[in-house]
């Protein structure tokens, strides 16, 4: 594992953001509103930052002074843009890898270990969205991501409800639908 920043990060509540690729537009002011809350609340955040609106959660996030960690599907990059060099000479960001540097793109493999390394570490787990039968909706119905704390800000197919209702049924743990007034819990 490749690091650059601040390792006692790793030792913080972490709350994972993910997304995927595609979206539909109504998660997006959702996902801005939210990033706001963690910004403003201090809250340690860790993501790849890979997607258009993880991207977007990261600049909003750098803009504070919360801990950011940073999950990386290639390897560390020689150089950073200004802003991010300047959050790392701080001491406020954590940039990880678990690849060499000769990793120079994402690939699907690289993406899914990374995302798996993420949830793994997370205390608490959002997604701002999954594509149905995408990569992020596999791994969120694996059996043993739901007992942390999680939440959907939008979820388009009734199926795809069906899909995290039966899964938390299975966990036996709750999840909350931002996008509802009600929790399911099991």
């Amino acid at each position: 594992m490749q690091t650059l920043g601040n390792e006692q990060l790793l030792s913080n509540h972490k709350i994972a953001f993910l997304c995927s690729r595609r979206y539909p537009a109504g998660v997006v002011l959702k996902a801005y509103d939210w990033a706001v809350e963690q910004r403003e609340g201090g809250h340690c955040v860790i993501s790849g930052f890979h997607s258009t609106l993880e991207k977007d959660v990261f600049d909003i996030l750098l803009k504070g002074e919360q801990p950011l960690i940073m999950a990386r599907a290639r390897g560390m990059p020689k150089r950073f843009p200004p802003l991010v060099k300047q959050a790392i000479e701080k001491g406020r960001p954590l940039v990880i890898s678990p690849f060499p540097e000769n990793i120079s793109r994402p690939t699907a493999r690289t993406c899914a270990s990374r995302n798996q390394y993420i949830v793994d570490i997370a205390d608490e787990i959002i997604v701002a969205y999954a594509s149905k039968g995408g990569a992020l909706e596999k791994l969120l119905l694996q059996k043993d991501i739901f007992p942390k704390k999680s939440r959907i800000f939008s979820a388009q197919s009734p199926m795809y409800y069906d899909n995290l209702t039966v899964t938390v049924k299975l966990s036996n743990t709750c999840c909350s639908f931002i996008n509802q007034k009600t929790t399911r819990s099991a």
